[in-house]
């Protein structure tokens, strides 16, 4: 397996901020070498997916996006397990999988190779769903716990060259959550304990693995000001 490039535990890892453009022309160098895979994390509503679609749009079919979420355990393996109440915790997803399918992708194949997707509605991931062809020199990968040790996640860092890790206040990514979740059609006392039972810790866990990322990202977009606001 080809040795990943990233300096995580060299230091304190350098803080930025800027915007999606220039987090674009970022990947864009990283991809110009070869085969890279880049990881973007942060905590629970951190924009995550939000960066990253906006890496997708930009770079085409020079990039592909295997999300960590696509390694949801299902709801009915939460259930017999007795975790379907705190589902996105650590130890809710199969690390093992999530790591094996990084490892065949940091040396293309010959062939397409697949990923799953997270459903959010469904609340279920969707297997085979994300095609990766052998010529795509970025492979995108974002989750919460891609820096985090324990529960096998320690696997993870060294599959991916580089893991940019984006820094936003709690109550920030607290009120975006709600959002989510409303969103999503959940009822609102309902989301409101969600995100405070679940998702908080979750990204109290999250925050303890920041000074593990390549780079700490503060994401420079004040168009994205107003959908941190709630619902009347």
């Amino acid at each position: 397996m080809q040795e990943a490039a990233g300096t995580a535990g060299a230091g304190a890892p350098p803080v930025v901020r800027e915007t999606v453009q220039q987090l674009v022309d970022r990947a864009a160098a990283l991809a110009s070498g070869g085969r890279r895979l880049l990881g973007i994390t942060g905590g629970p509503g951190a924009g995550k997916s939000t960066v990253c679609a906006a890496l997708v749009a930009a770079l085409g079919e020079r990039v592909a996006l295997v999300g960590m979420d696509g390694f949801h355990y299902a709801n009915q393996e939460l259930l017999r397990l007795g975790r379907r109440d705190r589902k996105g915790a650590p130890d809710t997803f199969d690390v093992d999988g999530y790591v094996a399918l990084l490892q065949r992708l940091r040396t293309p194949p010959d062939r397409t190779v697949y990923g799953p997707v997270f459903d959010r509605d469904l609340e279920e991931a969707i297997g085979s769903a994300v095609p990766v062809p052998p010529d795509t020199p970025l492979v995108l990968t974002e989750g919460n716990y891609l820096l985090v040790q324990g529960h096998g996640w320690d696997a993870v860092r060294p599959c991916l060259d580089e893991i940019w890790y984006l820094d936003v206040l709690p109550e920030v990514r607290a009120r975006r959550l709600l959002r989510r979740r409303l969103s999503h059609g959940h009822e609102r006392r309902a989301a409101e304990d969600w995100v405070q039972t679940v998702d908080v810790p979750n990204g109290e866990v999250v925050e303890a693995s920041r000074e593990h990322a390549d780079l700490v990202v503060h994401l420079d977009v004040p168009e994205l000001s107003a959908e941190e606001e709630l619902p009347g």
